[in-house]
């Protein structure tokens, strides 16, 4: 993504948000920082933020609020290059919004409603209640063109 810049795991991201390691914790506070003003850059995945949101509800308890509060401060870090930065705000609301609806379903319908052309093939009925999908199943497609 940017050759001049380091790949940013995470971990850093949870240490930094929990505190749980506290000399990490504060390397990882200065870090932030220093993203957060643009002294500094590093990039990271979309992998990366699904990984801090599983760990931070299964490990750490952290509710869907609070999860999308923090990760959404990190993702609007200056320094910190992310494909698609814009798109995490859709995720993290439908996440807050639908609890019965897990954060991989938010993404994929923020992608879809982003990239896509507002359709998901999937027989998982829970995407007929987020806005801007249309689920559709294979029996719909079959013997149309």
């Amino acid at each position: 993504m940017t050759a001049n810049s380091p790949f940013l795991d995470t971990n850093i991201l949870i240490r930094f948000l929990t505190g749980d390691v506290p000399e990490q914790a504060e390397q990882c506070r200065s870090l932030v920082n220093d993203l957060s003003d643009g002294s500094r850059a590093a990039w990271t995945s979309h992998f990366v933020i699904a990984e801090a949101v599983f760990t931070l509800s299964r490990y750490y308890g952290l509710d869907r609020e609070s999860i999308a509060e923090k990760l959404g401060i990190i993702i609007s870090l200056r320094g910190l290059r992310i494909d698609d930065k814009r798109m995490f705000r859709e995720v993290f609301a439908l996440y807050t919004e639908h609890p019965a609806i897990d954060y991989a379903d938010c993404y994929h319908a923020a992608l879809i409603q982003t990239h896509g052309d507002g359709r998901v093939l999937s027989y998982d009925k829970h995407f007929d209640r987020l806005r801007g999908v249309e689920r559709i199943e294979p029996s719909d497609l079959i013997g149309k063109e």
